[in-house]
This record gives C-alpha cells, structure tokens and sequence, in this order.
C-alpha cells in the first residue's frame, strides 16, 4: 500500500480489519459446511449461546426435515441468570428425557455466552437469587473463565457434562462455536455436554484464593464445600466449528491483503488487564511490524458502576499510554459477540490523539477508568464500535496498526 494512502485511510483500515474477522465467524455457514453422519431415527436438538440462533438456522438448512422437531433454543438471561434460564432447563430436560427413552439422536450446538442462558441449581436451597448473586461475584472478580467454571459446576445440575448425561440411552453430538482456548472447549457455556477439563481447579481453591467466602451466599458455599468428583462420565463426539484462531487469521490476512505487515501476537490473550495492555503495545511498538493482532480476554476486575467492559477499558488504557506518542498508533480492541461487558457497544478505537480531544472536552481519563465507565468515555468522543449483537461468540479480537 502506497505510504500517502495509508495516512488517508488508518481508520478505515483497522475498522475492516475488524470487520473481516467478524465476518469469517458465522456460525450459521460453519454449520452448514459439517457433514452430519447421523444414525437413523428421531433427531432433536439444542442450542445454547449467543450463536444458538445462528448455528440452529445452520442445522435446519442442513438436515431439513430429518429434524424430528424444530431445535430448542436456551435463551435466558446474560450475564446473569433468570426465570427464563430456569425454564430453558426444565424444558431441556424434557426433551433429553423424551429424547432418552426413545433413544434418539441429539445434536447440540453450543456457543459461548451460555453459562447465564440455562441453569439449574444443584440442590433445592439454592434459589435464582442466590444463583444471580453468585454468577456477578464471580464474574466480576477479576478470576478466569476457567476458575469462574470451576466454581459454578459446584451448584449447577447443567454445567460440566450434567445436561448430556440426562440422556445416557441417547446419541449425542456437539458442534461448538468457542469462546475459550484450543483445547479448552469444556468450558465454553460451562461445557453443558462435555466432561470437565482434566485439571479445573478445586472450586473451593478458587473461592480462597479470590477471598469470596462472605460475598457468595450460605447456600452456594454450602454447595462448594460439599462438591465431590463426578463419577459419570459423557462419552459423545464434539467438533468445535470456530474459536478465537478464526477470526484472529482472518484479521492477519485481511492486514496483509490492505498492505501492512502483520504479527499475531498469540501470547497475549488472558493477562491482567493493565499487563495485557503494556505487552500489546511494547511488542508492536519495539518491532518492525505495522500491524498486530491479539485475541482472547483480559481479566478486568469491575472497580465502579459505570458503563463498559474488557475491550472498552482495554482502548482506554492503551489510548493513556500513546498519550505522548509522536508515531500514529491506533488501537481497536471488540467482542465478536458485539457487548462488551454491561455497555451497549462492542469496543472502541483509540490513537495517539485520544487524550488529548478529551480534554478538550472536559473528560478525565482516570476518573472514567476508576469507576469502569470507559463506554461513556468514548461515546463523548464517538468513538465506540457498535455492532449490535452479532450472533457468534469467538472472544475478543485487538488490532493495533501503526502507520507512518
């Protein structure tokens, strides 16, 4: 790409990095690309997650009318849970109990963001408040999915293989759009079909070490200290259609095909926030390359009752340190699945003038940062990426892109 074009076009350039990466994970053409050997007999199936719409349009183009009923799909609250994630359970057990004495087949599709969408509680004293109250201390305490997994497998009766193993006399198959690691897909929605990582953490550790013992409700400690190994196993095939590596080649390629050398800083994916922050910018800053991609989910503990998430606070930090920059850098950091954290935009983009425009505008960078309101920060400046939501889940997806 000729120099002169660059200058012109930088935002426009990251901004359609982005978009392609989003582009090459949907999950509805993944499904419909899987050649499903399926036995005879009746099929049902279940999605569950932020691609479950998605991925179940994928399956009724793909099987049509073998499908023996149309596909369930669990939708309940998010981040929390709710009454209707409470009756996305109890009608899911229903259809694997129809399921199971017929001995039919059953196709899950699962995705990312299904932790919240279907949940019952392992025992009788624990009530949806109680589940609510445990799911926002969890996942605001800074702890990663897997520990934060590790801990809702103790009280959940879906979660860690428990959905699939209500229906033992039934063929099951899970097709999964991932959200987690190579080689992590149990933890995806909590892995309501698939056994528990060989090496999750204790859910009792995991509460200790976060010190959670007087924020988590008795009967949810009750529950951890009370967890004991499962002794069924789930024993069904699972094929995970798209992940984070996805969209992270597709953004290397598009880089690459607009003119810009190009790194996929893999290592950087699940640091503390401020780590991952200093590490994004030092390799791209102390190399050759003028672009670097980076994927994943930083762990971002939720300081005060502001607007935004990860990607928001993740721009804004790096937008801090390129303050004094005389390069021109910019940032973009979004969720595939278009919310980032309890705000309604996916991200945003930064650069080297950021700080600078807001304060023109009267905007305090630090103040925003200690109350966790990065999305109105950027939304003074206009400079959110708002997608709506885009029906997949892949992680996070940053692109930093330095132009002369």
């Amino acid at each position: 790409m000729d120099a002169n074009q660059v200058r012109v076009l930088p935002r426009e350039s990251v901004t359609a990095i982005f978009d392609y990466a989003l582009s090459s994970v949907d999950p509805r053409k993944a499904v419909k690309n899987v050649h499903l050997d399926l036995p005879p007999g009746p099929i049902y199936s279940i999605a569950i997650g932020k691609a479950a719409t998605s991925m179940a349009r994928g399956l009724e183009d793909t099987l049509g009318d073998k499908l023996t009923a149309p596909v369930l799909i669990a939708s309940g609250g998010h981040p929390l849970p709710d009454k209707n994630s409470i009756a996305s359970a109890q009608a899911a057990f229903a259809l694997l109990d129809r399921a199971n004495a017929e001995r039919a087949t059953v196709v899950f599709l699962i995705s990312g963001g299904g932790s919240a969408m279907i949940e019952w509680p392992l025992t009788d004293d624990i009530s949806l408040a109680d589940l609510r109250e445990a799911n926002k201390t969890l996942i605001s305490c800074g702890a990663s999915i897997a520990e934060v997994n590790a801990v809702r497998r103790a009280f959940s009766a879906v979660k860690g293989g428990a959905l699939a193993r209500r229906a033992q006399n039934a063929r099951t198959f899970t097709l999964i759009v991932s959200d987690t690691n190579p080689g992590d897909e149990g933890n995806v929605a909590s892995g309501p079909t698939l056994n528990p990582p060989p090496d999750s953490p204790k859910a009792i550790e995991i509460v200790e070490h976060y010190g959670l013992e007087s924020l988590l409700p008795e009967s949810i400690m009750r529950a951890v200290r009370q967890q004991k190994p499962s002794t069924s196993t789930v024993n069904s095939p699972h094929l995970v259609l798209l992940d984070n590596n996805t969209a992270l080649t597709a953004a290397h390629d598009k880089a690459i095909e607009l003119g810009f050398s190009c790194t996929i800083l893999s290592d950087i994916s699940e640091q503390p926030i401020v780590e991952g922050c200093e590490l994004l910018l030092s390799n791209l800053l102390n190399s050759s390359w003028q672009c670097a991609v980076s994927g994943g989910e930083f762990a971002c503990p939720v300081r005060g009752d502001g607007l935004g998430g990860r990607n928001l606070e993740t721009v804004l930090r790096c937008a801090m340190d390129l303050a004094n920059q005389t390069q021109h850098l910019l940032v973009l950091s979004a969720g595939t699945d278009g919310i980032d954290g309890n705000s309604p935009a996916a991200g945003a983009i930064a650069d080297e003038t950021t700080i600078e425009r807001a304060h023109a505008l009267g905007l305090d960078a630090v103040e925003y940062l200690a109350r966790s309101d990065s999305y109105t920060f950027f939304e003074r400046l206009n400079d959110l990426i708002v997608t709506g939501a885009t029906g997949t889940n892949v992680r996070d997806v940053r692109i930093l892109l330095r132009t002369p």
